[in-house]
């Protein structure tokens, strides 16, 4: 395995898992990816930012919601004219290429984008989920999407059932149990300071081995 020290965090939305990984990052001061890495995969597969932000991690699920609950016709919601593949996959392999390819560089923190998984065998990752009560989670939306509360609290289940049927789809792991990731953060209990003190001193101690 590499001997670069791996951080990867998956979240739910509104939980501040962006914010722990930046922090922790900046407490470092090691890489930090994460919607950047979007921009990344369009590059290499030479596709507009916007065209790539459509089929993002946020996005794929509402493919497969289709195919899990509408019509079953998977192949009509994602293969393209003459049966190549999907930019859904596309982005996903090009994502899961420069992951790699990032973390052989040097140590770094990635939130989201199925890396836990993406690196699990080549990597000794830190493998966190970040999650937080409702409440707490509706008032960080609310004030940061600028929403009112029902509109927050609709948005919050869209992006999570998305994210859970991107990580599941991709991983066959269920999204968010104890079982897929290391630990389980509740910033609602532990606040977003104590984790970013939990997660640095346990890079540093990994460091140190």
């Amino acid at each position: 395995m590499a001997n670069n020290t791996i951080i990867v965090i998956g979240r739910q939305f509104g939980s501040g898992g962006h914010e722990v990984g930046k922090r922790l990052a900046d407490r470092l001061d090691i890489p930090f990816y994460d919607r950047n890495l979007i921009q990344m995969a369009a590059e290499e597969l030479g596709v507009s930012h916007e065209k790539a932000e459509e089929v993002d991690e946020t996005i794929l699920g509402k493919f497969l919601s289709a195919y899990v609950v509408g019509s079953g016709d998977y192949t009509m919601h994602t293969e393209g004219e003459h049966g190549e593949k999907p930019l859904s996959d596309k982005l996903f392999m090009a994502q899961s290429d420069i992951i790699r390819r990032l973390a052989r560089r040097g140590s770094c923190i990635i939130v989201g984008r199925c890396a836990d998984y993406i690196l699990e065998n080549e990597f000794q990752c830190i493998n966190a989920f970040i999650y937080a009560e409702i409440e707490d989670r509706i008032r960080r939306i609310m004030r940061i999407y600028n929403l009112t509360e029902e509109e927050a609290w609709t948005k919050i289940k869209e992006v999570d059932n998305a994210r859970k049927l991107y990580y599941e789809a991709h991983t066959g792991s269920t999204w968010g149990s104890i079982e897929s990731h290391q630990m389980l953060f509740n910033v609602s209990l532990l606040n977003i300071s104590d984790v970013v003190d939990i997660l640095a001193a346990m890079y540093r101690a990994r460091r140190k081995d």
